[in-house]
């Protein structure tokens, strides 16, 4: 039989591609080449190819079901107060923001065509024109004003109402111009736009059981702590989207029971399963894991500002005694990456990919312990089932302590109280820190002098200074190399020991497509139902 698959032309992979979607088995479409004259090697390519083909390009139609894993009665439609995933997915099907952040962590206009300033502290954002509200009404600056203000009226209780008091002033210069001004240059200001809550809501909206948005879903149904389904918008603004005809969102809180309902095809997506469930789906054919790491990490915090972490010594033997490759390998069963001892993930385009991580090295870390006069103490470490993975991680660090005489006495405490009792107070313990966007948020949150969250009690007037002139800086490659430098500071300065960013894992069927990765965290960033599409 002769090779013919130099013959093969566009015209012929597009009649392999149709026959696919069509329903058509392997063994019909190898029967059909084969009786072309294509030789079976070629064949197998060319199939390949096809399916490859057929599974990139959208399917419009179908629904979709996925289950997150947490829900309650306070489940909400109103951006402004969404607290949990499940919230952050209906409100990312029925609204949109003005920017978004794509898989790469670049942000992107989405409802803003532009967003510029000239000294980062008074923007002006040009809004696309031709967007609707679902219930007719044109997008107008009028709207963005009133969705911004919003988050400083204290009777709405936004969940971003500090972020949000930076911006100082609003003006509608004209019904597709606002102008923003903030109290002091931000350079991170579109950045911080993109956040879930700074969806874009209509004038003056006192209701949000309609979800009336400009988003790619319109509502159908809502049940707090139950359901909610939303219908593909006929009059989206950008053109061929959704793909899909609806969505419906609940959640299964139990793990095993979430991954049983994707097997069973009850649903197309199980969110956030943890490494146990994970081996329900090993073996199993027409289903896939979708892993994101956007930042999310279990850290080790000893406070600077107490005995014994105010003794250089302890803290610098701690960070040796680390073996972050055996915690990401056994604590976190494979699901993460190693980290830098610093909050700013890979996911971040201003991540310092300079700065290792530490070494596992027992025989400093002895050195460093008998330097600072603990070795043989007995040392206690608050761990908790609340910080995700630390009673594993403490468990390792305990292990390797002991092997150099160094006795830390773990002890795990309930997860009822444990931020308000041990978090930020114990002089040892673990914390758990969701992704933020901006180095910025992280670094104000977590270790400038005045940080609400300071774990470690870490000061450093240089450190402050930085923040500030890089938060206000536009030049994006000085802003790089002072984040970079802060980073280093931290790893090297600060009493937390960050060993890996933890991965998100969503089980999926293997009919859904379209689903990337997204550093605002698993299902795509919650925005999936927009841009995922169901093959036959």
């Amino acid at each position: 039989m002769t090779d013919k698959i130099a013959n093969w032309t566009a015209a012929d992979d597009a009649m392999v591609e149709n026959a696919i979607r069509r329903g058509a088995t392997r063994r019909d479409l190898l029967k059909l080449m084969l009786a072309g004259g294509v030789a079976v090697s070629s064949a197998g390519i060319i199939l390949g190819r096809a399916s490859q083909a057929v599974a990139a390009t959208p399917v419009s139609g179908g629904a979709f079901k996925a289950a997150g894993w947490s829900s309650s009665t306070a489940d909400t439609l109103d951006p402004a107060k969404a607290s949990l995933s499940t919230d952050y997915v209906r409100c990312c099907s029925l609204y949109n923001r003005l920017t978004f952040i794509d898989k790469a962590g670049v942000t992107q206009m989405e409802l803003a065509e532009s967003i510029e300033s000239k000294d980062a502290k008074t923007w002006t954002v040009k809004l696309r024109k031709g967007v609707t509200f679902h219930d007719g009404k044109a997008l107008t600056a009028d709207d963005v004003v009133f969705s911004l203000k919003r988050h400083l009226d204290p009777g709405v209780g936004s969940k971003v109402a500090k972020i949000a008091a930076q911006m100082t002033g609003f003006k509608a210069v004209d019904k597709s111009t606002v102008e923003i001004t903030l109290a002091d240059p931000n350079a991170d200001l579109p950045t911080i736009l993109a956040l879930h809550h700074f969806m874009i809501v209509a004038n003056g909206t006192t209701d949000f059981s309609k979800g009336n948005g400009t988003g790619a879903f319109v509502l159908e149904t809502f049940d707090p702590g139950n359901r909610s389904i939303v219908v593909k918008n006929k009059n989206y603004w950008k053109s061929g989207q959704p793909y899909l005809d609806s969505f419906e969102f609940f959640a299964i809180s139990d793990d095993n029971a979430r991954v049983n309902a994707l097997l069973s095809g009850d649903i197309h997506l199980a969110a956030a399963i943890n490494p146990r469930a994970m081996k329900l789906i090993d073996g199993q054919s027409g289903f896939a894991l979708s892993k994101t790491t956007s930042g999310n990490y279990t850290n080790l915090n000893m406070r600077l500002d107490m005995a014994p972490g105010n003794k250089k010594d302890f803290v610098d033997g701690m960070k040796s005694l680390v073996n972050r490759e055996q915690i990401v390998k056994s604590a976190l069963r494979g699901l993460g990456e190693v980290a830098n001892d610093q909050p700013v993930s890979p996911a971040n385009i201003y991540h310092n990919n300079d700065l290792k991580p530490k070494t596992f090295d027992p025989d400093k870390a002895k050195f460093h312990f008998q330097k600072a006069g603990v070795l043989g103490q007995s040392i206690p470490v608050i761990a908790s089932d609340a910080a995700t993975s630390s009673i594993d991680m403490a468990m390792i660090i305990q292990a390797a302590g002991a092997d150099i005489g160094m006795k830390l006495d773990v002890q795990r405490v309930p997860s009822d109280g444990y931020w308000d009792n041990y978090w930020l107070k114990a002089p040892i313990h673990f914390g758990n820190i969701n992704p933020r966007p901006t180095p910025d948020i992280l670094f104000s949150l977590l270790y400038a002098s005045n940080a609400p969250w300071n774990e470690s009690q870490y000061k450093s007037e240089k450190f402050d200074r930085m923040l500030v002139e890089a938060r206000g800086l536009l030049d994006q490659a000085k802003r790089k190399q002072i984040y970079g430098e802060m980073q280093t500071m931290i790893a090297e300065e600060a009493g937390t020991i960050i060993p890996a960013y933890i991965s998100n894992v969503d089980a999926i069927s293997s009919k859904v497509n379209g689903l990337e990765a997204n550093p605002l965290g698993g299902m795509m960033g919650y925005a999936m139902a927009e841009y995922l599409w169901l093959q036959a």
